[in-house]
């Protein structure tokens, strides 16, 4: 596999637990690479711009042939498509997914493997999609039609909807995985396991205050609150508590009566539920429903790793807001397991297939 806008190495961790051998990966963001760096040091690790990334030269250090690579997966930056950008100009980075066509061109890969906000495949932006799948299509890669899916259903204890993309080469339209997880009041019904909740993720970690370090674990470490922050807190109920709770002398101005501002704002997550999405803010209450479901503070980004099902053992380079901006930025390292193990699946069968004349030849010799 190569991982083009690789971040901290979501993906990657994902496809090299369901057995892929990761080649080559793309991060322009320094502080994103060197995390990715210490934790993949022996994949070959391009810390610039995709545009200046020629994938001949990607080829030839990889010691690939045309064709040789099973996949290549495309998570270009998401904040153009994403609900949270509330601007009306034309983002440039959207045009950055179309440089996967270039890779795809050389690479010739067998599987292409896409991810990114639904807003990808909505308004203005769609047409960026559409000219992805059409030069796709000019390559002779089979799609399999973008779909919406949630990380919930996936193992993942996060409500988190993303619109996925598979490709695959001559033709061939690989399939999407097959949800693991449901609701529980029809999990058990449905042969599925019950939704994993915030407290499957993170209950078992030690308590913090506002601004107290673990000193085991250097993400276990609570942002330090100020007083005004601390008092709002206090006021919202535990466990799904919203900031509607506040009394009037606490309430922000632009909340006052109902108008303006997120409704996620001071919020807090509920143990016995799956979190809410998990944004570049994880860490910071006024972001979104980031507060602890009991104690009076945000989720620390161990939490937050945790809830991406990051393992305790992943090492996170930068500062508190780097870190949990790359935390927030990862696609679940759960999530892309499920979509490296039906590819693997797939690669596998395919390949015996096309073996399958040569061995009865030799048989028969």
């Amino acid at each position: 596999m190569i991982d083009l806008f690789s971040g901290s190495g979501g993906v990657t961790l994902g496809f090299k637990l369901a057995g892929f051998k990761v080649l080559a990966a793309v991060e322009i963001d320094p502080v994103a690479a060197e995390t990715y760096g210490t934790n993949h040091p022996e994949v070959r690790l391009y810390r610039t711009d995709i545009r200046k990334v020629d994938p001949v030269l990607v080829m030839k250090e990889t010691g690939l042939r045309a064709g040789e690579l099973t996949v290549l997966s495309v998570c270009a930056p998401c904040q153009p498509f994403s609900r949270q950008n509330r601007s009306t100009k034309w983002d440039p980075r959207a045009e950055l997914i179309l440089e996967g066509l270039r890779f795809v061109k050389v690479l010739k890969p067998r599987y292409v493997f896409l991810e990114n906000v639904p807003g990808l495949g909505k308004g203005a932006y769609k047409r960026i999609l559409d000219e992805f799948i059409d030069g796709l299509k000019k390559e002779g890669y089979g799609i399999s039609e973008p779909r919406v899916l949630d990380a919930v259903d996936y193992g993942v204890p996060q409500f988190r909807k993303r619109l996925f993309l598979l490709a695959g080469r001559s033709g061939e339209r690989p399939s999407f995985p097959e949800p693991t997880h449901a609701p529980p009041e029809e999990a058990e019904k449905n042969g599925k396991e019950p939704w994993r909740t915030v407290f499957d993720a993170i209950g078992d970690l030690p308590p913090l205050e506002s601004g107290e370090k673990d000193p085991k674990d250097p993400l276990h470490w609570a942002r330090k609150h100020s007083a005004l922050s601390l008092e709002r807190l206090r006021h919202i109920p535990h466990n799904g508590g919203s900031r509607k709770s506040l009394p009037p002398h606490l309430q922000l101005a632009c909340h006052v009566n109902g108008n303006g501002g997120y409704n996620d704002v001071y919020g807090r997550m509920d143990f016995s539920k799956p979190s809410n999405t998990l944004t570049t803010g994880c860490t910071n209450i006024t972001k979104g429903r980031f507060a602890h479901p009991v104690q009076d503070r945000a989720i620390t980004p161990r939490e937050a790793a945790r809830l991406q099902t990051f393992p305790d053992w992943y090492v996170f380079h930068g500062s508190y807001e780097q870190i949990s901006s790359q935390i927030g930025n990862a696609v679940p390292v759960l999530l892309a397991k499920k979509f490296a193990e039906v590819l693997h699946k797939k690669f596998s069968e395919s390949v015996k297939d096309e073996d399958e004349p040569i061995r009865t030849i030799m048989e028969v010799v």
